[in-house]
């Protein structure tokens, strides 16, 4: 079997903005890196609802990050990476 390519859209590094530094560091990372670290910060504040685990409640720095949004869907996390990161 031939080896399995790598999506270079995904894995190429990009810049996050400064409201998105503030969670993730200001280093230009891939996209895959960005969300695990939105992830780990999700799990060490732990921000993910109690009643409903696909909600996520934003504290003020994420809040930042999801446009003023209180609480957004695990699914909507990929939508404001490409809005704060280039």
């Amino acid at each position: 079997m031939p080896a399995a390519k790598t999506n270079s859209k995904f894995m190429a590094p990009i810049t996050p903005d400064t409201i998105l530094a503030e969670v993730i560091g200001a280093k230009p990372i891939p996209r895959t890196e960005i969300v695990k670290k939105i992830w780990a910060y999700i799990k060490k504040n732990n921000l993910q609802d109690k009643k409903n685990k696909r909600m996520i409640n934003g504290d003020v720095k994420l809040t930042a990050v999801f446009g003023g949004k209180k609480q957004v869907s695990m699914f909507e996390i990929a939508k404001f990476i490409g809005k704060h990161a280039k």
